[in-house]
């Protein structure tokens, strides 16, 4: 696969039998893994948070990532209809109607249950089933009065209420990270639509549908999960037969948050996808060079002088970077490139 290949996704849409549209975007080329995100997705958006789209980007390499917003979030229209099992149901069956042939299928948080429902009810459709950070019953997730708390809390005072969800979602993310997952929840949806989603969350119990999975699926969860207590991992695997259990280190529910680079690894090797020792990226090494220094904070003048180039050059490289990667800022640069480090 050529370095260009993954620099861009394919933005596409499907419509459901009520005329519902969902956007779905496709990266990479090769067998077909469908991924259902959690909460609120934003395609566009999360392609330009850098360590989500690095994520994306890990695992793309060698097979073709499919992601789609659910309705009311990111670029799918907003729709009447209220949130449920079965409406998510067909939004993904929806996705799936676009692909020709049995797929990978991956579901993360909120999207695990709605992954284990599919490859129940459609058990030839799937080849291997991942779930990260997801549950079996909702209703264990937290307390009865903590959940209306924070439910209380997004409807009232969406922007606050993003605020304490990344706090619990993402406890390992760096601060960049962190302020940009907050708004960029806040430009998922509206707040009627989060909460809806939230609610949706912690009705959802699939416990009655593990024994029909029949794909050979692992189950990976961080051990410190907030959000997502390593029990509800635990009862997943034990009531889907044969079952692989990854329990990983960390506290974020997130999966690009924390050590995302493992994560990966875990998941590509369940696949049976190429565990991959470098990323890439596209860059030169020079390119490579100034990016780092980037991430280090170092100003043009900064970067020219360590590099013994002109300034002008030095602006120059930062510019190409961020045409080459469709960033739209040094911040992003920087975040990008730190996510990265270890892999350049």
């Amino acid at each position: 696969m050529s370095d260009n290949h993954l620099v861009q996704q394919r933005l596409d849409q499907v419509a459901l039998a009520d005329g519902t549209t969902v956007s779905y975007a496709s990266v990479g080329a090769g067998r077909p893994l469908v991924y259902v995100m959690g909460w609120l997705t934003h395609l566009r958006l999360s392609w330009e948070l850098a360590a989500e789209r690095a994520l994306y980007e890990a695992l793309a390499q060698g097979c073709r990532l499919v992601r789609y917003d659910r309705a009311g979030c990111g670029l799918s229209a907003a729709v009447d209809r209220p949130a449920s099992l079965a409406f998510e149901l067909e939004q993904l069956a929806a996705v799936a109607a676009t692909l020709d042939e049995p797929f990978d299928l991956m579901g993360t948080s909120m999207g695990a249950p709605v992954a284990v429902a599919w490859a129940a009810a459609h058990p030839d459709t799937v080849r291997r089933l991942v779930l990260y950070g997801g549950w079996a019953r909702g209703d264990d997730l937290s307390p009865p009065a903590v959940r209306e708390h924070v439910l209380g809390l997004v409807e009232s005072h969406w922007g606050l209420g993003s605020d304490v969800l990344t706090d619990i979602f993402a406890p390992d993310a760096d601060p960049p990270t962190r302020a940009e997952l907050a708004r960029y929840q806040r430009a998922c949806s509206s707040a009627a639509t989060a909460r809806a989603l939230l609610a949706l969350s912690y009705e959802l119990d699939v416990s009655d549908l593990l024994g029909a999975v029949r794909a050979p699926t692992a189950v990976v969860h961080r051990a410190g999960d907030r959000a997502a207590p390593v029990a509800q991992a635990e009862a997943l695997a034990a009531g889907i037969d044969g079952a692989q259990l990854v329990v990983l280190p960390g506290r974020s529910h997130i999966p690009y948050a924390g050590d995302r680079d493992e994560l990966v690894r875990v998941i590509r090797r369940f696949l049976g996808l190429p565990v991959a020792r470098r990323r890439a990226d596209g860059l030169t090494a020079r390119q490579r060079e100034v990016a780092d220094l980037v991430s280090r904070g170092c100003t043009n003048r900064e970067i020219a002088a360590r590099l013994g180039i002109d300034e002008r050059s030095a602006e120059g490289h930062v510019e190409r970077i961020r045409l080459r990667l469709g960033f739209r800022s040094r911040t992003q640069i920087a975040a990008w490139y730190g996510a990265r480090r270890d892999l350049l």
